[in-house]
């Protein structure tokens, strides 16, 4: 028989802006685990990962590829045991809009740029 694999809690705002907590399920796959969120009529689950906690953050980054935000997790079932609360939630930084990205760059490169310049 196979060892049941961890299940998560993962909450956050979908692309519409709509508060969600659903429950992310693992599969075991040749290479690994995939993870997979069931939200309304979506089924939405990764490429096979290493680990389980390897799939979640992988789901975790299609999410905000998609455009999900806020997103946390929290493990509610370890391999067959149920936590309850007793785990803490993990809280995903939302990624930084392109501008933004750009903009941060630019001045890292510029405080670089005017010390090397400037020696």
């Amino acid at each position: 028989m196979a060892e049941p694999l961890d299940k998560h809690q993962l909450a956050g705002f979908d692309p519409r802006e709509r508060g969600f907590n659903r429950i992310v399920e693992f599969e075991a796959v040749a290479g690994g685990y995939r993870a997979v969120l069931r939200y309304e009529t979506v089924r939405i689950m990764t490429e096979p990962c290493g680990t389980q906690d390897d799939a979640l953050l992988a789901l975790v980054t299609l999410l905000h590829q998609q455009g999900y935000r806020q997103l946390r997790s929290q493990k509610s079932f370890h391999k067959g045991e149920y936590l309850g609360s007793r785990e803490l939630w993990v809280e995903y930084p939302d990624p930084l809009p392109v501008a933004e990205q750009r903009g941060v760059l630019a001045r890292l490169l510029g405080r670089f740029g005017a010390r090397r310049g400037g020696a």
